[in-house]
């Protein structure tokens, strides 16, 4: 298997992303421009929507491309302790400097532009959502799950209390408030013996 080098465009592009995380953790998504970014990349504005069409779009790929936050579930066998680690790993991630107040503010962007909103679900939640599914799919075959343990409720009930903290009432997630979580889900959907 051979790389593929590298080309100009690539490290131009490269460029433009830094410089638009480096310019948001400064002055704020809400002040960050394409003009700013331009000027600070040394690039012309022209060469930035060339990429991205709106500032939002150059926003999400910058805060997502580098990032590609490693959240694969391990798998020990045990599903709870699984879910503990790799959901222990999120809020940690999403909670804090640098990458958690940029993904607050591409939430933001989220909720009134479409196009940005439909990325982040094709590019973020869906893996996400995916990945647990899957961990959940595989632990219910297993046995450690009831039969009639419902994935997508699940899903739902993982994610709602961890993102409305994070994103709305913007209180610190702690691994506690985690397990909590987890408890509550899995009470009544182990398996009978």
């Amino acid at each position: 298997m051979t790389d593929t080098p590298r080309t100009r465009a690539d490290d131009r592009t490269e460029a433009i992303r830094r410089t638009t995380l480096e310019l948001a953790q400064e002055i704020g998504y809400a002040k960050l421009s394409i003009e700013g970014v331009a000027a600070r990349a040394g690039v012309g504005k022209h060469t930035i929507y060339r990429r991205w069409p709106s500032k939002g779009a150059l926003f999400l790929d910058a805060v997502l491309s580098p990032q590609q936050p490693d959240l694969d579930y391990p798998d020990t066998g045990d599903v709870m302790a699984d879910l503990r680690t790799q959901i222990h790993h999120a809020v940690d991630l999403l909670g804090r400097p640098p990458f958690g107040p940029l993904f607050q503010s591409l939430i933001g962007e989220a909720q009134h532009n479409p196009a940005v909103a439909a990325e982040l679900n094709e590019r973020f939640a869906k893996p996400q959502e995916a990945k647990t599914v899957a961990r959940l799919t595989k632990a219910r075959e297993q046995g450690q799950l009831a039969p009639e343990f419902d994935l997508d409720l699940a899903m739902s009930i993982l994610t709602g209390p961890l993102f409305f903290t994070l994103m709305v009432t913007q209180e610190p997630v702690t691994h506690e408030y985690v397990d909590r979580v987890l408890e509550a889900l899995f009470a009544g959907m182990r398996p009978r013996p």
